[in-house]
């Protein structure tokens, strides 16, 4: 048998921003983009402090110890740990969860540690979910309650507004948000403006409040309250929210542009406004039920709550955006099955619409907001998901450290020691609100991990069956007779493994008796890296008797359009007609059994799961009349 490999260019390197856009630009669209979340932090923070689930007298000794574990917690946490190191462990210039745990896999391959960083890194994907639902839910309350303030006696008309201004948020997701991205950058921008002036301007009427950044105020809080002080870091974790999105969103506008935005612009202004905050309850702690909107002059309370709707709205629209990016990215690594994914731009690969995602978050936010009915209910569910998360950062990054920076020991364990001491701290306080409404977002949290280890388990299970079944390609060749029936036209058999023959051609051959003129047996892989040029997008191997074997290669934030990949094999001599091209597709059909493999719960659920999948046929884009499906059944 004849047997002929085409040379494959190497990958190209990640594309960088270069200078077509400015430092300053890309900063701007930073500052819409990324910090939207973290920035309507002050909405609800300092608040729960004084007014949540374990209120503390609004004196100078709390305020200042509050203010102070606030400062210092956005420094370390925000400044240092997400700023200064996380986006230092880029995987190929993308960020979040899922792409470090991509990168430490690579560091961590063939060792025992593997199997314990990938169920690391696919429980922060997991608590993602968590976070991704109750963070609209509390941005926008917290934002219309403010109606409180400005309109008193308006505080029936406040759940059914927040439902309203939620529905609207997600009903505009299928068209993308190319057209309102504009207006984002500007509308945080002048919000941030206006944290930062309401902040000093109440300074001003208080300057000792400065007093706050010395850390001995956070140290004696916790010497002279240290119950008080450990469940206050509850709610002080609220002012961190939205840090991981420093990490995860770094592809979009690099590493200078977000770090500058942070240090210049929008860590002062959020600093400033605490500060604002605390200095308002030294001279008034009866304002500490809703001291953010009692910063605000009587005349702007009104449009103080508008802008905070619509900066909200922004923050949630970035935190609905990393659903569909993190479960896109799940979907190519292997981890959830397909789901209809729509592209809401011709110019802009990155924004997509997966509605499935999207539906079923709605309803789990409009859940949280009918079910709690205040910020103050939610907030006492809110951070568990968000302190897990960033506690596996921290284990994930002590890996980056140790095996891939190369850090000194001393130097390594003192830096993951006093993160992780943080971590820990943050994460032990919000376990205390699991009782009251935290079980949610880490039910959610757990239930994603199921289904996303389930998966993978699942189909791991699945090509190793279909693997013992598969009759050799050679075997197979030289089976054929000259009596076989070869039809005009081309026909592409999918299939996930690499070797063996495609069930679905046995199958073919079983019931039609006949083989196309030319047969190729297609294989889709998905690599653990963002984007595949396309000079290594496809590998064709010439296996005798008009037979080919071609591999497509995608990177796991890029579109699989099947048809348009194949057009790369005709420089290498396969030339398809669309037009006399059909594609032959297996569909299995499970069926639970007491072999070894998965708990027969689990084997019901990948079966349920497998059912569910979008077709191949609408994930690879393959023309709807040129498809055929052939079944087979398949015990796991």
């Amino acid at each position: 048998m004849s047997e002929e490999q085409y040379p494959v260019a190497p990958a190209a390197p990640p594309i960088s921003h270069g200078r077509a856009q400015s430092i300053a630009t890309l900063m701007l669209g930073a500052i819409g983009v990324v910090y939207g979340d973290i920035g309507t932090s002050p909405l609800y923070a300092f608040k729960e402090c004084f007014s949540g689930t374990h209120p503390l007298p609004a004196d100078a000794e709390h305020v200042l110890g509050v203010l102070s574990l606030v400062f210092w917690s956005v420094t370390i946490v925000v400044s240092f740990k997400y700023t200064m190191l996380m986006m230092r462990a880029d995987h190929l210039g993308q960020g979040g969860s899922l792409a470090l745990l991509a990168l430490v896999e690579v560091i961590t391959r063939k060792t025992w540690l593997a199997p314990v960083v990938t169920v690391l890194g696919i429980f922060a994907a997991a608590l993602f979910y968590g976070d991704s639902m109750i963070t609209p839910a509390i941005s926008v309350l917290s934002a219309v309650e403010g109606l409180e303030v400005a309109l008193p006696g308006v505080e029936r008309f406040i759940i059914p507004i927040t439902v309203a201004i939620l529905v609207f948020l997600f009903m505009i997701q299928a068209s993308g948000t190319a057209r309102i991205a504009r207006f984002f950058a500007p509308v945080i921008v002048v919000w941030f403006i206006v944290l930062a002036v309401i902040g000093a301007v109440n300074i001003a009427q208080a300057p000792g409040v400065v007093a706050a950044l010395n850390p001995i105020y956070a140290v004696r809080f916790f010497v002279n309250d240290g119950m008080y002080a450990f469940l206050a870091l509850g709610s002080v974790v609220l002012a961190l929210t939205g840090a991981e999105a420093l990490y995860a969103d770094m592809s979009h506008f690099g590493c200078k542009p977000i770090r500058r935005a942070w240090f210049m612009f929008v860590g002062p202004s959020l600093i400033i406004n605490y500060f604002g905050q605390g200095a308002l309850l030294l001279n008034n702690p009866a304002a500490a039920a809703n001291p953010f909107f009692e910063m605000a002059p009587q005349w702007g309370a009104l449009p103080m709550v508008g802008l905070a709707a619509c900066a909200t709205v922004i923050a949630s629209q970035a935190v609905i955006s990393g659903a569909f990016s993190v479960t896109r990215q799940a979907m190519q690594l292997g981890f959830l099955p397909r789901m209809s994914t729509i592209h809401t731009s011709a110019t802009e690969e990155g924004q997509i619409y997966i509605p499935f995602v999207n539906w079923t978050l709605m309803v789990s936010v409009l859940v949280l907001v009918l079910g709690f009915q205040s910020s103050t209910k939610l907030a006492a569910a809110y951070g568990v998901a968000v302190t897990g998360t960033m506690m596996i950062d921290t284990l994930l990054l002590a890996f980056v450290i140790f095996m891939l920076w190369r850090w000194s020991l001393w130097q390594g364990i003192l830096v993951v020691s006093v993160l992780l001491l943080v971590d820990l701290a943050f994460f032990a306080a919000n376990i205390t609100k699991i009782a009251n409404g935290g079980w949610f977002p880490l039910a959610i949290g757990v239930a994603a991990f199921i289904f996303l280890v389930t998966w993978k388990k699942g189909r791991a299970l699945l090509a190793a069956r279909l693997h013992e079944e598969a009759m050799p390609v050679e075997t197979f060749l030289n089976s054929l007779g000259k009596s076989v029936t070869r039809v005009a036209g081309t026909a592409i058999f999918m299939t996930g493994g690499a070797d063996g023959v495609p069930h679905a051609l046995l199958h073919n051959m079983k019931h039609n008796k006949v083989l196309h003129e030319r047969v190729i047996f297609l294989t889709v892989v998905t690599d653990g890296i963002p984007h595949v040029d396309a000079s290594a997008r496809i590998m064709l191997q010439h296996l005798g008797r008009r037979f080919y074997r071609v591999i497509l290669r995608f990177g796991y934030l890029d579109d699989t359009d099947v048809p348009a990949a194949l057009k790369l094999a005709q420089p290498l001599g396969l030339e398809l007609n669309e037009m006399d091209t059909s594609y032959f597709l297996g569909r299995e059909t499970l069926i639970s059994s007491a072999r070894p493999g998965m708990a027969v719960w689990r084997e019901g659920l990948f079966a349920w799961m497998s059912r569910s999948a979008t077709s191949a046929m609408v994930f690879f884009k393959l023309p709807v009349n040129r498809v055929v499906e052939l079944g087979t059944q398949v015990e796991i």
